[in-house]
């Protein structure tokens, strides 16, 4: 099983080109206990997570897969690492130098490092964080035995891709019969009153439907080699929407309790104008 996922710096030979199409993101995936070194290498002595800055040292630091969060070591003398919150407003952890094993709890993180042009950076994300299932409210517990049980299925209501799934089901939520399917645009146009998501753009949301799609709910597990879908027809990317829209909704992942979380905030009111 993976539980954590570094997606590594984009190669500068694979940035967009005259393709026209997005680049597949690289991904390592690391199952508990494997282990990830980062900085810049050296011809002989190669690093699975490379960055391209002659600011980072060869062996800047190292990450640690644990059960459903990471470790990060910085294996820096003076550089302090930041890892941001990518969910959060502004949330981040500080790791000092030397410091080994420092636990990171978040489920979207991005490592910063300082660098000659701003910073050096990579993306981690721990998509396996497990949410016990409780009592319902004012409902005793009664007493566990053996482990908890968890959901199969680890999604943060929360989070901004918890949004967007909610946003495209959101249809048929509100009328079971109802065929439509938001497309990218809408989903943009609907989130762009809550909380959070009034810089979210039509890449995001497309980010967020990957990530769903093949990591939390792993619906491309058996297309992992295939083409990337990103950047495909307007019909692929209706097909994937159409086939997340419907697993959720299956198995009751986004529900009708869920959608007071799209509501808008409210807008100032705007004072009548008297004649001049």
């Amino acid at each position: 099983m993976d539980t954590v996922i570094v997606q590594l710096p984009e190669e500068p030979s694979a940035r967009p080109g005259s393709s026209g199409r997005p680049e597949r993101p690289r991904l390592l995936r690391l199952g508990p206990g494997d282990t990830a070194d980062f900085g810049r290498g050296a011809p002989d002595v190669p690093v699975p997570v490379a960055l391209d800055d002659p600011a980072v040292s060869r062996r800047a630091g190292q990450i640690v897969a644990a059960e459903d969060y990471w470790r990060l070591s910085n294996f820096s003398r003076t550089s302090t690492y930041v890892v941001e919150n990518l969910e959060g407003a502004g949330e981040h952890v500080k790791v000092a130098p030397g410091r080994v094993g420092a636990p990171v709890p978040f489920e979207f993180s991005r490592v910063l490092l300082p660098g000659t042009d701003g910073e050096a950076a990579f993306k981690v994300f721990a998509p396996e964080h497990a949410y016990v299932d409780g009592a319902a409210p004012g409902e005793v517990a009664s007493p566990l035995i053996g482990e908890p049980t968890t959901s199969p299925f680890a999604l943060d209501p929360t989070s901004k891709y918890f949004l967007v799934l909610l946003a495209l089901c959101e249809p048929r939520l509100r009328q079971p019969s109802s065929a439509a399917v938001p497309g990218v645009g809408e989903v943009v146009e609907r989130l762009r009153g809550v909380d959070g998501c009034a810089e979210l753009t039509r890449s995001a949301v497309n980010y967020h439907i990957d990530y769903l799609t093949s990591v939390k709910l792993r619906l491309r597990e058996q297309r992992e080699d295939g083409p990337d879908e990103t950047g495909g027809s307007g019909h692929q990317l209706g097909g994937k929407r159409e086939e997340l829209v419907a697993f959720a909704l299956r198995f009751d992942l986004v529900r009708e309790e869920h959608l007071p979380l799209l509501s808008h905030r409210p807008r100032p009111a705007v004072p009548a104008q008297g004649p001049a």
